[in-house]
């Protein structure tokens, strides 16, 4: 009887264009909707799967939110679900007649989990299979070919630590989901969504907004001096401004140069892409969550490397000067800059990892083979990658030094000399400032002095960039997670904007929690949970050990937890949200209501007695910004629709010009 060969894949692109690459004779046999693979003459299947085909839940008997006790809730045993019954009805299928399972995943915790989910599966109907396990991290012709001419062993480690990061996570966040949403009457659609790394992340942006509202200016004065192309200025600022006038009445109608220095500065070049590298680029066009879910298409259609990496150093075994020369029919001009080198020698990062090399590009696109979003990623990708490898800039760097009656000043001037790998990264603008030629002893004459009163600003609030560069730092998420935390705290309408501003209820549920369980706002726990999952992967830590330690810091938590002061906390934490403003007939409060019929409005809080209304757009998520509207005691609204924000304004004020236009 002739054995079949099963290939098992992350996603559907993948084995599509893995078995156009190993097979000639390849036909496309379907099973429902789900599509596969197989040629004939070597009897070789490649399915492939929808990431996660099994999926871990808690007993049904636990389903009831309000009934069942938390502590009972983290401590259940999970229950492994098949989610995909139509593939893992195909595995079995041809798992029956085959004597070999190669597992062709994406290489990493998350992929070798999901292989091992299929092997499961498979092992079910024919538990002597042979298996082999391949390691790519580009979907082209030459990496496929050399990954499935060196078949390693599935690292049953690596998927541990995966599934322990998957139950921590449901169990934590189940659990303080459920506490919270009970707890403050949220529930149903609308529930707090509550979370291990997802809760310490939106304390970091509660509690930069707070050090934003808290902040109280200072007043500073700074002294500056006007001459003929450049404005000098004091290198010291004071607090007092009786000691500035004091200077600045010193101040002469000349100075003479004391000091000038010019020298030529090499800029260094980007270093490699990684993912947290390029997803704080990317976040300069789209969300961070959005740019992954893009730059995965373009690995699963061959055009860039996989885009999950820590690594920022090219192994030597990538040929950058072949994939140069292939990109110069797309970008000749870029390419051109680097192949002019008499050396091409590549930037490096910090880190070097063996698992996968940084983000690169695979394949040449053409503009009009990929969608808008598709070509602003790969011209990124593209870009950074042959800045990478092209000259450094050169600058042209002044200084002065010069004095009027005792009274210092400083300038500094810089050119662009040699563009170098500037002219290739348009993404970072150089900025230039003249300073003319000096020399020691030239006294200059001082066109205009100038004192400026100034006042200190707070912290900025966090972008999408800064962010994912903080939680990096604090060791929250991962590289392949920190974009999704991300965006479950925008889709839970904790946070809007970029940057990023809180809601009232993102700001009830960190106080109350940082009163009650501040434990769980904390990045420490999140991160030691993170290092007990690097050592199961490395097989010195076993998978339910971490699990049962982890469950065992979320009991002593909700035993410590004040439950009548969280309950009163939160539900008038909640409550703020909702508010717009002030009702302008009776004073009340005007609160985001539903009718029976399940539409938005704005209602007064003191009905039947006010029956004030106003209307809402019913499409896209709702948020109450701080600013308030000149007009009337009404805060103005934004709405997030699938295309992005839009400012509604005051809603009276939007009510009474369409009145006004329908009258």
């Amino acid at each position: 009887m002739v054995m079949s060969w099963l290939i098992i894949t992350e996603k559907d692109n993948t084995a599509r264009r893995i078995a156009s690459i190993l097979f000639k004779d390849v036909k496309t046999l379907k099973k429902g909707r789900v599509s596969y693979y197989h040629s004939p003459s070597n009897d070789a299947y490649v399915v492939g799967l929808k990431g996660h085909i099994v999926e871990l839940d808690f007993p049904k008997e636990l389903n009831n939110w309000t009934k069942t006790p938390l502590e009972k809730l983290l401590q259940a045993e999970l229950v492994k679900k098949v989610k995909e019954r139509t593939i893992s009805s195909i595995l079995k299928e041809i798992a029956k007649k085959a004597d070999r399972v190669t597992v062709a995943t994406d290489y990493d915790r998350e992929g070798e989990l999901i292989g091992v989910e299929a092997l499961e599966i498979v092992k079910s109907v024919n538990p002597t299979v042979k298996v082999d396990r391949v390691r790519y991290s580009a979907v082209t012709e030459k990496e496929i070919r050399s990954a499935f001419s060196k078949p390693v062993k599935v690292d049953f480690n690596l998927a541990n630590a995966a599934l322990a990061r998957q139950k921590i996570d449901l169990i934590w966040g189940a659990t303080l989901t459920r506490l919270i949403s009970v707890h403050s009457g949220r529930m149903g659609k609308d529930f707090l969504s509550v979370g291990r790394v997802q809760t310490p992340t939106l304390r970091l942006i509660v509690d930069r907004e707070l050090e934003i509202q808290n902040f109280k200016p200072e007043k500073y004065y700074e002294i500056f001096a006007e001459f003929e192309g450049f404005i000098a200025k004091h290198p010291k600022r004071y607090g007092s401004k009786e000691e500035a006038e004091k200077l600045f009445a010193k101040i002469g109608e000349t100075a003479k140069v004391e000091e000038f220095t010019r020298r030529r500065m090499e800029e260094n070049r980007p270093t490699p892409f990684n993912t947290t590298e390029f997803l704080r680029e990317a976040s300069k066009f789209m969300s961070p969550h959005k740019a992954m879910n893009i730059a995965e298409t373009l690995y699963m259609n061959g055009y860039i490397s996989y885009p999950r990496t820590d690594n920022t150093v090219y192994p030597p075994t990538i040929n950058l000067i072949e994939i140069v020369s292939a990109l110069s029919s797309v970008f000749p001009r870029e390419a051109q800059i680097v192949l002019s080198q008499d050396k091409i020698t590549p930037s490096r990062g910090r880190r070097e990892t063996k698992d996968h090399p940084p983000i690169y590009p695979t394949g040449v696109a053409k503009r009009g083979e990929l969608s808008k979003d598709e070509w602003t990623i790969y011209e990124l990708v593209v870009r950074r990658f042959l800045a990478t490898l092209a000259p450094k800039a050169v600058w042209d760097v002044r200084r002065v030094v010069l004095d009027s009656n005792g009274v210092k000043f400083v300038a500094n001037g810089r050119q662009l000399v040699e563009a170098g790998w500037r002219d290739i990264y348009i993404y970072s603008k150089a900025e230039e400032t003249e300073l003319p030629l000096l020399k020691k002893g030239d006294v200059l004459r001082i066109l205009k002095k100038r004192l400026e009163e100034k006042e200190t600003k707070p912290p900025g609030r966090y972008s999408a960039s800064s962010l994912i560069k903080m939680m990096e730092k604090l060791n929250l998420g991962t590289k392949s997670t920190r974009h999704e935390i991300i965006q479950k705290l925008v889709s839970r309408r904790y946070i809007h904007g970029n940057p990023f501003r809180p809601s009232e209820t993102a700001f009830s549920v960190i106080n109350v929690l940082k009163e009650t369980a501040e434990t769980i706002t904390l990045p420490d726990m999140t991160a030691k949970l993170e290092n007990e999952m690097d050592l199961i992967a490395e097989g010195k830590k076993r998978e339910p050990e971490v699990v049962d330690e982890s469950r065992e810091m979320l009991l002593q938590i909700l035993r410590a937890i004040d439950y009548r002061k969280l309950s009163k906390d939160l539900r008038e934490g909640v409550k703020k949200d909702k508010i717009v403003g002030k009702c302008p007939e009776c004073g009340g409060e005007l609160v985001v209501r539903q009718s029976k019929a399940g539409k938005r409005f704005i209602g007064c809080s003191n009905y039947p007695d006010c029956t004030f209304t106003l209307p809402l757009p019913q499409n896209g998520t709702l948020y109450i910004t701080a600013k308030q509207c000149k007009e009337h005691e009404i805060k103005e609204v934004k709405i997030r629709t699938k295309k992005g924000y839009w400012n509604l304004g005051c809603p009276y004020c939007n009510y009474l010009n369409w009145k006004k236009e329908n009258s």
